[in-house]
């Protein structure tokens, strides 16, 4: 899933023991570990459990979509886990990857004896938030109008990839239609149809295409300005790119849901304060109600020592996450490997990481994947793993060759990291001739501008593995996968890359038999052979650490969602 921003085997994930998270809780890490990796999560005053009061989130920029149809985005599932349920859920440990829990229905499905149908029954008493019963048809059409690709441009494509659809298109253009690959034989049960077996199947019913959509309430692209709630709390109102509050769902009956402790009475978001302003009042503690969902907690380079500090030591939440940032080069603009991997390594990411605040907030990788996935094969690159450039190495890759000498560099204009990451970029392939113009994008604009025909020939992307960080396939696929039919680059793929071989080899291999190991190391194998021409540079596996106020309780950094996790946080009151 995209971070800001990210983004899923066995049908349920078994997280790390909670005992190892505990000792941490409240208390400052003055280790030194070799990695970030190493570093115990910190919860901040846990086992909070009394209702009321309100929780105000501070916020440098508007969510890309409140539309849970048309979100790839982590700070969007988090929030949205506030205003809609799906099937099931991404449930949360500090430091850990999630579990895969029921959340709408009854269990995580039932698969057939050949894998290839799985099947759901709804909890009885779910409603939507003006009392209406939810049924299976109110999923399908949640799940229907996700493939109208042609409206809803960054709706989550992992689970429409799986189903055997036969080429649907949505409920849009053709109301006819139908998909045949999703059945509601009655009110409470629904069944998917998959092209082959997936164990990771109820990862990806987490994912927010089954969030249920009354087909009566559908306004379209407009639907982001109220949605329909079917989770605890509900839109009272959003002033787009300014507020938006949430209110308790009158509907919503606690006893079907005991993911989500839904503490606060409402949830008031800004969306418009600077990540310098909001950092400086979370370490001073100008509200004592307040948090942010932004990215390393808005927490500005020079804020780091500040952690340390008495009156804010206690006040920081911290956990490593499943997101990896990667610099994507557009593949229509710079199409030669050679000029790629020239880029790749003129690049200091020792500096890089500095912009981010160093090793506390994150270290150096060599791949979004990781050897905690199940099957993964490592790629060796010739990058340096301590991110010292390789200049020398640079300018002989590109002897003799045509390349580009004018690059722009694109970033969101919302975090100081993302614009101060160009111009280390722009210093570092100036000593290769290349000149590289750093292009501002107002932030909720940013995924939608890299997925149109305004994308930038450089640009940082990031992408936190799901609900199954376990899962080669749920990273790999989206970074360099093809799309649904696998004739182009997949609509997550910000780098366009698409090569004829590896390209039709991902694809084969969504519908190939196989364990979550075997088709792990399949997936690594050709992932790693896009990754060898440098369509992305791996940068950061992100470590966050997010200051909250003095009565904000419960608030841990969801290793899924790369901020305070919304669905068990209180506020004192």
């Amino acid at each position: 899933m995209k971070t800001p921003t990210k983004a899923l085997a066995l049908s349920v994930l078994v997280a790390m023991s909670a005992a190892g998270c505990s000792a941490s809780q409240n208390q400052a890490n003055n280790s030194k570990p070799e990695s970030v990796t190493e570093l115990a999560p910190v919860v901040v005053k846990s086992g909070f459990n009394t209702k009321g009061g309100n929780l105000n989130v501070l916020m440098s920029s508007d969510f890309q979509t409140l539309d849970p149809g048309n979100s790839n985005y982590v700070q969007t599932a988090n929030v949205g886990q506030l205003y809609y349920r799906t099937l099931t859920m991404a449930k949360e440990t500090a430091g850990q990857p999630p579990t895969v829990v029921p959340d709408l229905a009854t269990d995580t499905g039932k698969v057939s004896d050949d894998g290839t149908s799985w099947t759901f029954t709804l909890k009885e008493g779910v409603k939507f938030e003006d009392g209406t019963p939810i049924t299976s048809a109110d999923i399908k059409y949640g799940v229907e109008r996700t493939f109208a690709q042609d409206v809803f441009t960054q709706a989550p494509q992992e689970l429409n990839a799986a189903l055997d659809a036969g080429g649907y298109k949505g409920p849009y253009k053709d109301p006819a239609a139908v998909l045949k690959a999703v059945e509601t034989p009655d009110e409470r049960t629904i069944v998917f149809h998959l092209k082959k077996p997936f164990a990771e199947f109820p990862a990806l019913a987490s994912r927010s295409n089954t969030a249920p959509v009354p087909a009566g309430k559908d306004t379209k692209l407009d639907y982001t300005n109220h949605p329909v709630s079917s989770g605890p709390y509900m839109v009272e109102s959003y002033n787009r790119g300014k507020s938006l509050k949430l209110v308790r769902n009158p509907h919503w009956d606690p006893a079907t849901d005991p993911n989500r402790s839904a503490l606060p009475d409402t949830f008031s978001f800004s969306l418009s304060t600077s990540q310098a302003t909001i950092s400086q009042q979370l370490l001073a503690d100008s509200d004592p109600n307040a948090i942010t969902l932004d990215s390393n907690g808005a927490l500005q380079t020079s804020d780091s020592a500040k952690l340390a500090d008495a009156k804010v030591k206690d006040r920081v939440a911290s956990g490593l996450l499943g997101c990896n940032d990667v610099l994507s080069l557009n593949t229509e603009k710079i199409k030669d490997p050679d000029v790629r991997k020239a880029i790749a390594l003129a690049l200091d990411r020792q500096s890089i990481l500095v912009q981010y605040g160093g090793r506390r907030f994150g270290e150096l990788t060599q791949s979004p994947l990781n050897d905690k996935m199940r099957g993964y094969v490592e790629t060796p690159l010739d990058l340096d793993p301590a991110g010292k450039p390789k200049l020398e190495e640079a300018k002989k890759l590109l002897e003799g060759k045509d390349y580009p000498k004018t690059l722009t560099y694109g970033y969101a204009n919302n975090r100081d990291a993302f614009k101060n990451t160009g111009t280390v970029v722009q210093q570092n392939l100036k000593a290769l001739g290349i000149d590289v113009e750093l292009v501002a994008i107002p932030a909720p604009n940013y995924y939608s501008i890299m997925a149109s025909d305004q994308l930038p020939d450089l640009g940082r992307s990031g992408w936190c593995g799901g609900a199954d960080p376990a899962s080669v396939r749920t990273s790999a696929d989206p970074l360099l996968g093809p799309n649904n039919d696998g004739t182009s680059y997949g609509f997550s793929n910000t780098s366009r890359y698409f090569d004829p071989v590896v390209s039709k080899t991902m694809y084969e291999l969504r519908n190939t038999d196989g364990t979550s190991e075997e088709l792990g190391k399949k997936w690594s194998e050709a992932f790693g052979a896009a990754l060898k021409t440098y369509p992305i540079i791996p940068l950061i596996r992100t470590h966050t650490n997010s200051v909250v106020g003095s009565n904000v309780r419960n608030a841990q950094v969801g290793y899924f969602f790369g901020g305070i996790d919304l669905s068990i946080v209180g506020v004192e009151h």
